[in-house]
């Protein structure tokens, strides 16, 4: 299958590690592009509820896709989120093109974006950590619920469907929440005059212009969605930004072949496995 280039892809919230992540999904998409950058904006890898009873070859095959992008030269920048907040002890670690960090600014085409996963606007992350983390096993659970549920609809021949998203569209403060998340980046990024601002976090993949709550201005408003529910990426080409989706039916062809790097030799999984657990005990 011939790479699609793009110029900028931005894909967040994998949350690899965890039951819900569609790695194999994201590895046909990743396999399947030739980006001039690539930012990771936020929970890529789910520390907080990481497990080394729980780290299939599909998510270690994620990392090495990317760290390939890594050693073809092509910048890979990681933007820290709550669920991997633990590397931001080593924000700005940078190696070769890839960087590690909790924020950035980068101009695009003349516009200024500021990128950033976005938990700083979760009131639950700044106040009651404890109950974020409770919170995020339960949708994990319901992730892991709603996938056997799906295996039997397709198996009947039926629609696939999203717990979560219908337990979201029902709820009224959840529709709220993620209109005040927004609002309030889209409020910020016209004070400081950038031109985008980019997030992940909520799950919701978006392209917006949002005007300020004080009527001082406008910014376009992106959220990158996740590898979880919406299976979504930002993509920026020829001055354009679009919100891929992913479908089966896109990659029947050959993307599932397996190639040089997916073929290499999978007993390092362990040292990131050990890597990962003692970044999760140093924290806790």
């Amino acid at each position: 299958m011939a790479k699609r280039e793009v110029d900028i892809v931005v894909i967040s919230d994998v949350h690899l590690g965890t039951y819900g992540c569609h790695a194999k999904e994201l590895l046909k998409y990743l396999k399947s592009i030739k980006p001039k950058i690539l930012i990771l904006n936020g929970d890529i890898i789910d520390i907080w509820q990481f497990s080394k009873s729980y780290w299939p070859e599909a998510h270690m095959k994620v990392v090495r896709r990317i760290l390939k992008f890594v050693t073809d030269g092509i910048p890979v920048y990681y933007l820290t989120g709550n669920h991997d907040e633990m590397l931001r002890k080593f924000t700005d670690f940078n190696m070769g093109t890839f960087q590690l960090l909790d924020k950035l600014v980068l101009n695009i085409d003349g516009k200024k974006a500021w990128i950033f996963h976005g938990d700083v606007f979760d009131v639950t992350m700044q106040h009651s950590k404890w109950l974020a983390k409770l919170g995020a096993v339960g949708y994990d659970t319901l992730i892991l619920i709603n996938s056997f549920v799906n295996w039997f609809l397709t198996a009947i021949g039926r629609q696939k469907m999203s717990f979560s998203q219908k337990v979201k569209a029902s709820f009224k403060e959840a529709v709220k929440f993620i209109n005040q998340f927004e609002q309030t980046a889209a409020d910020l990024a016209v004070d400081k005059q950038y031109g985008y601002v980019i997030c992940g976090h909520i799950h919701h993949a978006e392209i917006r212009e949002i005007t300020s709550t004080q009527n001082t201005g406008s910014v376009l408003y992106l959220n990158s969605g996740d590898w979880v529910e919406s299976l979504s990426a930002l993509e920026y080409h020829n001055g354009k930004w679009e919100v891929f989706k992913y479908k089966p039916d896109d990659f029947n062809t050959d993307a599932d072949e397996e190639d040089k790097t997916d073929s290499e030799d999978l007993n390092a999984m362990l040292d990131v496995k050990n890597l990962l657990e003692r970044f999760k005990h140093e924290h806790d």
